[in-house]
């Protein structure tokens, strides 16, 4: 249960770093570790590659998230998650979600009319399509991390200050929002990194222990790479750190 959320938080809170259009680009892949302590209990990646809708190139978003070893045998998650999203003005224009949590599972695929503001979900697990009514700037889960990615105000935030978005999530609009903690300089795997930290506020529960029990570390650099998840939960705590990169589009910045 706790690594499906961490999983879960995982691709919320990577919904929420960076500055401009060149944030990123085709190409650009990350792999993160989810683990307690030592002990391995899953891995996430996100890959952007290209693809065509109507004719025209748009970022191909890809999510996947699963637990390994001995957390697979106790409780097994394979999330995938997919965005294609607009090169100009980063609107999503479809989504995929399928998930297996532990039995729970979930297949959807959404499609954005972002003229009429709604958005037309299939379930194909229950064979029904219904059409809801979105937001303007409404994101799905995947493609807010790269809109944020552009955003113009991730570093004008002040220590204290919050930048919230709308995200269409399990049928519905989640005001999504962020609280900037502060910077701090952190050990990775590549190095010494100087990060930005980041609280996105959560409801707490039974898991999480408080609302803000989720932080987040981000490069603070042209990329604004996710480098660490922290969650706090009810009994200890889960991290994900970034194992792996390749296809960055800005150069990423390691102290010596």
């Amino acid at each position: 249960m706790k690594t499906k959320i961490l999983l879960l938080s995982l691709f919320i809170s990577l919904n929420t770093f960076a500055q401009n259009q060149s944030a990123f680009d085709v190409g650009e892949w990350f792999k993160f570790r989810i683990h307690y302590g030592m002990i391995t209990a899953g891995y996430a990646t996100l890959e952007v590659k290209e693809a065509a809708i109507n004719n025209k190139k748009v970022f191909y978003a890809v999510g996947h998230g699963y637990t390994s070893g001995m957390a697979k045998t106790f409780f097994k998650v394979e999330d995938h998650y997919q965005s294609f999203i607009d090169k100009t003005s980063s609107k999503p224009y479809q989504f995929l979600r399928k998930i297996d949590e532990g039995g729970y599972t979930k297949n959807q695929e959404g499609f954005f009319n972002q003229d009429k503001n709604t958005i037309l979900v299939k379930d194909y697990k229950n064979n029904t399509e219904k059409t809801f009514p979105v937001s303007e700037n409404v994101q799905d889960i995947v493609s807010a991390f790269y809109y944020l990615r552009n955003h113009p105000n991730i570093d004008k935030l002040n220590v204290g200050e919050s930048i919230m978005i709308d995200m269409f999530f399990d049928d519905e609009i989640t005001k999504f929002k962020l609280k900037f903690i502060g910077r701090e300089t952190i050990k990775t795997n590549f190095g010494k990194v100087k990060t930005m930290i980041f609280r996105p506020l959560v409801q707490s529960g039974r898991v999480f222990k408080e609302e803000e029990s989720l932080t987040v570390w981000i490069s603070d650099d042209e990329n604004k790479i996710p480098l660490r998840i922290k969650a706090s939960l009810a009994v200890g705590s889960l991290k994900a750190d970034l194992e792996t990169f390749k296809g960055l589009k800005n150069p990423f910045m390691v102290i010596n």
